[in-house]
């Protein structure tokens, strides 16, 4: 709320990022994944419908980055449904997400650059515990109510939603990647599950989609110790996939609009990756990351444009307009702590070093440089 949800590439390079950074980046996505919950069975009409409203405020004040005002909603599930893991879950997301947004490395990680932040960034020892214990309270709900019903859909989706943030939290946070990928994979088995016992449950393949994505975008070496072990991807089935719930989802719509801005751009179709992105800056107006988001694929595309062999002096003026529009919008925004001010700053110097470099256009001869002296 994934990083919800995880992950974006530097303004001036478009080029693949490393496997490993890639992959710390997708994983970072997983969280994202487990921020969304699809409630299909649980409790009565009136108290279901309780806990459906604050879980929709709760998520949209939490997408506007307010997260006491989300935690406030989370915490009145808890008093309403104590048995119920969705508070639970929906706590520890909230926590999940404000120390994503808050540390300046996890910000240079998913939000595009290295060159933002030299130190490592260390996981605070007593969020960390807080984060557990809602993520312990999230599993141990959802087994108890599993162990009373093994196809209660709802228990079965909100432990692999805990796995998933789970997973989420021990790579990007805590940087423990073995005990990622197996809390990730579990997850995914999870949410399987759900599909067949509810193969409508569109928010469950959320995790699905991601994990093909994932996969698919392996180098062909890892695929094939992947495929090994039977796990099998292909990126366009996993963003299809992602788009199928970005439309017909209930809770994940939003997310996958989320996760399919990042996979957008690593696919370099800036175009669709500034449409998402401007649906979700339109939907949730004091999300500044989502602004940053939409001018980051603007830039990239102004770029592209204009290595076209057909680009002329005008080529990607509207793109630039929008762009310098929101770099605008920002900077006149008084609400803004100082360190995101600066972040601001930051990604408008580097937008403009991109803009203002000579593109060359495919099939361009490199000019000849005369070396002799005068």
């Amino acid at each position: 709320m994934w990083q919800l949800i995880k992950c974006h590439r530097v303004w001036k390079t478009p080029d693949s990022p490393s496997v490993k950074t890639m992959g710390m980046r997708l994983m970072v996505l997983l969280l994202l994944v487990s921020a969304t919950i699809s409630a299909q069975t649980g409790p009565p009409a009136d108290t279901r419908a309780r806990l459906d409203k604050l879980r929709a405020d709760g998520y949209e004040a939490l997408y506007n980055l307010d997260y006491e005002g989300a935690r406030k909603r989370f915490r009145e599930m808890l008093k309403i449904a104590p048995d119920n893991p969705a508070g639970a879950q929906c706590f520890a997301a909230s926590l999940w997400v404000e120390q994503l947004n808050q540390s300046w490395e996890l910000k240079a990680t998913l939000y595009s650059t290295k060159a933002y932040t030299d130190g490592k960034h260390k996981a605070d020892p007593a969020q960390t515990a807080e984060f557990r214990k809602w993520i312990r309270q999230t599993k141990s709900l959802s087994a108890a109510k599993l162990k009373k019903d093994p196809r209660d859909i709802e228990a079965l989706y909100f432990l692999g939603a805990a796995e998933g943030l789970d997973a989420a939290y021990a790579a990007a946070v805590e940087k423990k990647y073995r005990a990622a990928l197996r809390n990730g994979s579990d997850a995914v088995d999870r949410h399987k599950e759900v599909l067949k016992i509810a193969p409508e449950f569109r928010d469950a393949e959320l995790t699905i989609g991601l994990q093909n994505y994932i996969v698919g975008a392996l180098p062909l070496p890892l695929k094939m110790i992947a495929g090994t072990m039977g796990v099998r991807g292909s990126k366009k089935r996993g963003l299809e996939t992602l788009e199928r719930v970005s439309v017909q989802g209930n809770w994940a719509r939003d997310l996958a609009r989320v996760l399919l801005v990042d996979l957008y751009k690593r696919e370099k179709r800036w175009k669709d990756a500034v449409a998402t992105a401007r649906v979700l800056s339109e939907k949730y107006p004091r999300n500044y990351l989502f602004k940053l988001q939409m001018a980051d694929a603007l830039a990239s595309q102004i770029v592209t444009l204009r290595k076209a062999k057909d680009a002329t002096s005008t080529t990607g003026a509207a793109e630039q307009k929008e762009l310098l529009g929101i770099f605008d919008s920002l900077t006149r925004d008084k609400t803004l702590e100082r360190s995101t001010a600066e972040l601001v700053q930051f990604r408008y110097r580097e937008a403009q070093a991109a803009l203002s470099q000579p593109q060359d256009k495919p099939g361009a001869r490199p000019k000849k440089t005369d070396d002799r002296s005068p």
